[in-house]
């Protein structure tokens, strides 16, 4: 387990720094969040821990900042702020896990495994290449095209309708996706699957007047063929 932990609070990142060596892992340390974003740029770690109030640049902004270049290392936010807002709003902008100060090390550690494991299991998916009609979403490039036109997305647009073509035909509820696109483990109360299933269709379904993600009302969405 190959470690950064992005924290200011020297105190805070020594005793984490300490526990994960004990554990065997190999840790690197940030102290600003430019620090950290240069870093985590740089690849090679196999989770990110996150302090949201940091010099020079705060941890919200960093990690959405990794999500736009496309940097997916799971990223856990370790922070005094833990209001129900504040956990969506870490979660919105790329974090994959939120945990409150003051914290027991060994929910931190298990918190990283489970991370590290979920984040290998979408590192090698079983195929490569999805499609759906004349969408096309190739896992390796990251590449989006339908009808051979390229279309860009932001991360949490390419999680969905990758987590959607995987299950194309299927009907996915909002839970599903709330917990396997967002990692939102309770209701956030927000429309935030909605906007982002409007925000998709605006780009692959829109443009090219056949419509491939249906809602099915009462139960969720559907990405098939056209009728």
């Amino acid at each position: 387990m190959r470690v950064l932990i992005i924290e200011d609070d020297e105190e805070t990142a020594g005793f984490i720094a300490r526990g994960l060596r004990e554990s065997g892992g190999t840790v690197d340390h940030a102290a600003t969040g430019t620090d950290g974003l240069f870093l985590a740029s740089e690849g090679g770690y196999d989770a990110l821990v996150v302090d949201r109030m940091l010099p020079r640049m705060d941890g919200l902004h960093l990690v959405r900042m990794l999500r736009e270049a496309g940097v997916q290392t799971p990223a856990l936010f370790l922070t005094a702020v833990g209001g129900l807002g504040d956990r969506v709003d870490g979660l919105e902008a790329g974090g994959d896990d939120y945990m409150v100060k003051p914290f027991a090390f060994a929910e931190l550690h298990a918190r990283l495994r489970a991370l590290i494991r979920r984040g290998a299991a979408r590192a090698e998916p079983a195929e490569t290449t999805l499609s759906v009609a004349d969408l096309t979403l190739d896992r390796l490039s990251r590449k989006v095209t339908r009808a051979g036109q390229v279309i860009e997305l932001q991360p949490r647009e390419y999680r969905l309708l990758e987590f959607l073509m995987d299950h194309a035909g299927e009907v996915v509820t909002r839970t599903m996706l709330l917990e396997q696109v967002w990692d939102f483990h309770f209701e956030p109360k927000t429309s935030v699957v909605e906007t982002h299933v409007s925000r998709l269709r605006g780009k692959i379904d829109r443009p090219f007047g056949i419509a491939l993600i249906r809602t099915v009302r009462g139960a969720g969405y559907v990405i098939a063929e056209p009728d």
